[in-house]
C-alpha cells in the first residue's frame, strides 16, 4: 500500500480503506473471542480512562509520560507498546525503523489493559500507529460501551463505567526529531562508556537503537511516522477528545502546554447520570488534579450503587447548604450545622465531602454530641438526658475579591 494516500486515485483509496476496516474486524473479532473464551464475558474489564499517547520520534513521550500521569491523576505505570513487542522478530523490525504487525499489537495490548492496576485508566504509549489499529480501537470502545450499558443497573456496574478516551499527540518537526534522536544516542553512548570504564559488563549497557546513531536511519524513522502513523493519529480527531501538543520547546514550556490541554472537566469524565445529578450546583474554580482518579471513582460509585441516598444528599446541599454558603461568598468560608438523620449513615457524610470536592470546594465534617435534658424525676432530682448529634460542616472556597477605592 502506498504510504501517501493523497497520491492514489479516489477509488483505490476507498478500496484500501475498505480492506483496512475488514482486516481490523477480523483481527479484533479473533482477539476478542479468544479473550472472552479464556477469561469470561464479565471479566473483560477495561479502564475507564484511556490516554492514547502518540508523537514523532524524539517528541518526548517517555520524558513527559510521568507528568501526563500526574496531570490526569493516574498512579499506574504507562503501557509502552514497544516494550510489549519484545520478540527477536519484533526487535529487528523496530531497529530498522519499521513497525510490528497489527495482530500482535492488538493481542498483547488488550491483554495488558485487563490487568487490575489499569482498572481506573492508563496511558498507552505508542498506540494506535496504523489505520487498522485505529479501527480496532473503535471496535474496542464500542464493546466497552456495550458492556457499560449491559451492566449499568447491576452490582457489577462499577467495573464497567462509561469509557473516556483522550488522544494526546506530541509534535516536533523533522529537524528537531532527528537532532533529539541523535542527541539521545550520544548520551547513551557516553553512559555506556562510563559503565564499561567503571568495570561494568556488556549486559549492563543501555540499549542503543541504530536510529540513534545514524542520521539517515533517524530521518527514515521520522518519515515512517509521518507516512504511516500521523494519518492514523489525525483520524482520531473527530472521534475522541483530541489534544495536539507542541513539543518543540523546553520541558517547562511543554509541561505548560500539556496542563492547558489536559485540564480536568467533569462534564467529559463523570458518568452522564452522575454529572446530571450535580451539574446544577455552583461550580467553583478548578478542581485539584490531585486524587482526581479516586474522586471520580467514588462519585460514580455513589450514583451506581447508592443512588437514593446520593440524590437525597444533593437536594439537602442545594436547599439547605448553598443559601448559607452564598451568604459567605466574600470571606470564602461557611459553617453549616445540621441535625438531619440522613447523616447517621457515615456514607452520607462522605458523599457531602466528595460532592463539594467535585464542585471545587473544600469541606470538612465534624460530629458534635451534646446531652439534652429530657425528663426530671421530681422526687429524686435525677435528670434523664438524651444524646443529640449535631453535624457541623465547614466549607471553604475561593473568596470574593473586593476592589477597594483609592482616596
Amino acid at each position: 500500500m502506498s504510504s501517501n494516500l493523497d497520491e492514489l486515485p479516489q477509488t483505490q483509496q476507498n478500496d484500501n480503506e475498505d480492506l483496512e476496516v475488514k482486516d481490523a474486524q477480523v483481527i479484533f473479532t479473533n482477539v476478542w473471542t479468544e479473550l472472552e473464551e479464556e477469561l469470561g464475558h464479565e471479566n473483560l474489564r477495561f479502564g475507564k480512562e484511556l490516554i492514547l499517547l502518540g508523537g514523532a520520534p524524539g517528541a518526548g513521550k517517555g520524558t513527559n509520560t510521568e507528568f501526563i500521569a500526574k496531570a490526569r491523576g493516574l498512579t499506574c505505570p504507562p503501557i509502552v507498546v514497544s516494550d510489549l513487542l519484545d520478540s527477536p522478530e519484533a526487535r529487528a523490525i523496530k531497529e530498522s525503523g519499521g513497525m510490528v504487525g497489527d495482530t500482535d499489537v492488538i493481542n498483547l495490548l488488550f491483554r495488558k489493559m485487563l490487568h487490575e492496576e489499569f482498572r481506573d485508566g492508563c496511558i498507552i504509549d505508542g498506540f494506535p500507529r496504523t489505520r487498522v489499529q485505529v479501527e480496532c480501537l473503535k471496535l474496542l470502545v464500542q464493546k466497552m460501551n456495550l458492556l457499560y450499558r449491559e451492566y449499568h443497573q447491576t452490582p457489577l456496574a462499577i467495573n464497567f463505567r462509561k469509557p473516556t478516551i483522550h488522544a494526546v499527540v506530541l509534535f516536533v518537526d523533522e529537524r528537531t526529531s532527528i537532532d533529539r534522536q541523535l542527541e539521545r544516542g550520544r548520551k547513551i553512548a557516553a553512559e555506556n562508556e562510563k559503565i564499561l570504564s567503571e568495570g561494568g559488563t556488556e549486559d549492563m549497557l543501555l540499549e542503543q537503537r541504530p536510529t540513534d546513531i545514524d542520521p539517515a536511519a533517524a530521518k527514515h524513522r521520522y518519515r515512517v511516522f509521518k507516512e504511516q502513523t500521523w494519518d492514523a493519529l489525525q483520524s482520531l480527531k473527530e472521534i475522541y477528545h483530541y489534544h495536539f501538543i507542541d513539543a518543540q520547546g523546553d520541558i517547562a514550556e511543554v509541561e505548560r502546554n500539556i496542563l492547558k490541554e489536559l485540564k480536568y472537566q467533569s462534564s467529559l469524565e463523570l458518568d452522564p447520570e452522575t454529572y446530571d445529578a450535580v451539574r446544577h450546583l455552583p461550580l467553583a474554580q478548578d478542581l485539584s488534579i490531585h486524587a482526581r482518579q479516586e474522586l471520580v471513582r467514588r462519585m460514580d460509585g455513589y450514583q451506581l450503587e447508592h443512588a437514593g441516598m446520593f440524590h437525597s444528599v444533593i437536594r439537602l446541599i442545594n436547599d439547605r447548604f448553598m443559601p448559607i454558603i452564598m451568604r459567605h461568598a466574600i470571606p470564602g468560608m461557611a459553617q453549616i450545622n445540621s441535625e438531619d438523620p440522613i447523616f447517621e449513615d457515615p456514607l452520607a457524610l462522605a458523599m457531602v465531602i466528595d460532592i463539594f470536592a467535585e464542585r471545587g470546594y473544600r469541606a470538612v465534617a465534624n460530629v458534635n454530641r451534646t446531652e439534652v435534658p429530657r425528663t426530671v424525676n421530681l422526687q429524686t432530682g435525677e435528670i434523664v438526658c438524651e444524646t443529640k448529634r449535631i453535624y457541623r460542616f465547614t466549607v471553604q472556597f475561593q473568596a470574593s475579591e473586593i476592589r477597594r477605592g483609592t482616596s
